[in-house]
């Protein structure tokens, strides 16, 4: 992923001493999306991959899922299980196109100062009762898993 040194906003000094202070942390990992878009990402990672093709370390008939996954910006990085949406917004607004797959989406009317830790717990609520099933109709886990 670009780092904060390559990020024109007037911020970047203040993520870079963030990512120095955290850079050793073995515990959560915070990802900070500044000038991300979908889109533009899924581009990068066409266009990374049409190198490759061109270059002939890849046949494009043998381009998978996998190898976009891994020319996105978040190569590595688990999809996110949960997006919080505050504000009232009901879309994705062009974020993490590909990694929202199978993303369980809450939406919320709280804008994001006001999001307490009520409104946490309540999107939590929500997850915890979702029946995550990854593309599969509602009767195929339980098929998968040796039910009838």
């Amino acid at each position: 992923m670009a780092t904060a040194a390559a990020c024109p906003c007037a911020c970047s000094r203040a993520i870079a001493a963030a990512e120095d202070l955290t850079a050793n942390n073995p515990g959560l990992k915070l990802q900070v999306a500044v000038s991300y878009g979908g889109r533009w990402d899924i581009a990068e990672a066409a266009r990374k991959l049409a190198k490759r093709v061109a270059g002939g370390s890849l046949r494009a008939d043998d381009i998978t899922e996998d190898h976009v996954s891994d020319a996105l910006e978040l190569a590595g990085v688990p999809d996110p299980d949960l997006l919080i949406r505050t504000g009232g917004e009901m879309r994705i607004s062009n974020f993490l196109l590909w990694n929202l797959a199978y993303t369980e989406l809450y939406f919320t009317d709280r804008l994001w100062p006001e999001f307490d830790i009520a409104a946490l717990e309540a999107a939590l609520a929500f997850f915890a009762a979702r029946e995550r099933r990854f593309g599969l109709t509602g009767s195929q886990p339980q098929r998968a898993a040796g039910a009838p």
